[in-house]
Formats: structure tokens, sequence, C-alpha cells
């Protein structure tokens, strides 16, 4: 029987869930079990008891009301999340948590959703959405495939790299040619789809991070990744 636990945390599916995106958390438990460890789905909505001990944190994206409903609780817990990320904890967030966990984002009329800055990141508004599908490049995951429907114009600073470059869509902003964030372990990015079903090697990481922090070393299984690999051959045919 598999004696080792991961407890994978999903942040607020209650609000911050749209796109697919708890996809990204079932990505990582099913590749956990193959990968030969025993995931533990965990969930925090405002209000709970945040987990004692948790391997993984999965984000998602939101309307503006669902930032707005949960930004003063995720405010409380950002100390919390600032010393497992600056300890290398892994986590991936998408869309509206990429954005809180910047400085901010300001929305069109300028009010302000503060972020809690893990990230050096900030955005704002813009007039029109960046919809469509969208491939990258990362030198460390090849090119990732999926698609964005956002109206929120993100910048970086210095503190943090780009997960990829542009190839066909826009990005954080549709003017720099960069997608998503870097920092330590933690990944922003703007791809839903879900993001991880066409790009298991995100997911790996993501797995082999946490299970190194936890037991020292990670061995990976060979995994067979035929319809995965399909998904990204019609998913690069497709148009903008």
């Amino acid at each position: 029987m598999n004696k080792k636990p991961l407890n994978i945390l999903q942040l607020y599916p209650q609000d911050m869930n749209i796109y697919g995106d708890h996809g990204n958390t079932l990505v990582i438990s099913q590749r956990a079990k193959w990968h030969g460890y025993t995931p533990n789905l965990l969930t925090y909505n405002p209000g709970d008891i945040f987990p004692d001990t948790v391997d993984i944190i999965v984000g998602g994206g939101g309307q503006d009301s669902g930032q707005d409903k949960i930004q003063e609780d995720l405010l409380s817990i950002k100390e919390r999340l600032s010393t497992l990320a600056d300890n290398g904890t892994p986590m991936l967030m998408i869309c509206g948590l990429y954005q809180l966990f910047g400085k901010f984002f300001k929305t069109q009329d300028g009010h302000i959703i503060q972020g809690i800055e893990i990230l050096d990141i900030e955005t704002h508004a813009g007039t029109e959405r960046l919809i469509g599908n969208i491939t990258t490049h990362s030198s460390q995951f090849g090119d990732i495939i999926g698609y964005e429907n956002h109206s929120g114009q993100t910048f970086l600073g210095s503190s943090v790299r780009p997960l990829a470059t542009i190839i066909k869509g826009a990005g954080n902003n549709g003017q720099d040619d960069t997608e998503g964030a870097v920092y330590k372990n933690v990944i922003g990015s703007y791809i839903h789809g879900s993001l991880l079903p066409k790009n298991p090697a995100i997911a790996d990481f993501l797995i082999e991070q946490a299970a190194i922090a936890k037991f020292g070393e990670f061995t990976p299984t060979v995994i067979d990744d035929r319809f995965a690999e399909l998904a990204r051959e019609h998913a690069l045919k497709r148009p903008r």
C-alpha cells in the first residue's frame, strides 16, 4: 500500500474555479498516484481553518465579484502563504488568483483589489478582453498550450521571471510577449482549459518539488501521455 501522502490544497473552489480550473487539481492528484504517492485533496474557502500541512497549493480564476468576495480572507492568510512560498512550496495560480498573488488588481472604475504580494506583478483592467487559443514556449516546460480569457493586463516586476514567451496569443498584457510569472516554485498563469491536462510537464514539476521537500527524493514513473500529446496536437492546430 502506498504510504507517501501528498496534501494538495485548492484555494477558494467555491468562488475561484472558472473554466474548469478544478481540473488542475484532478490532474495533479492522478499523476501523483501514477508516480507512487497518495494524494490527499483538501479545500480552503473563506472562514475555513488553513491546514497545518500542505505540499501543493492550487488556485483558479473567477469574476471580479469572486475576487472581492475572497480578498479579505486571502489577506488574512497572506503571511502563511508567503512563508510557504518563500520556503519553496509548489503552487499553481491561474487567472484571478494569479492576479491576487501579485500587488493589486485595479478595475476599470479605479477600484483596487489588494493582492498578497507573493508575485512581483501588478494588474490593470484593460478596455478589451484578451481571449482565444494560446501557444507559448518555456525553456523549462517546452510549449505550453491552452486558452486565455481575461481583461486584466498584468505587468511583471524584477523579482519574477515570465513563465513563457508568446508564440500565438496575448499573454500577460498583449504587449511584451510574456505569459505568466514564476517566483521560486510558485507559478502564475492566465492559461485555462484546464492548463495541466495538456501540459503535464508542469504537473510533474509541482509533484517533484513537493516530493523532494517532503521525502527528500523523487523517482518518476514513466507515464503513458498519448492522450495528452494528442490533445496538444489538436490544440496547436486551432486558430487564435
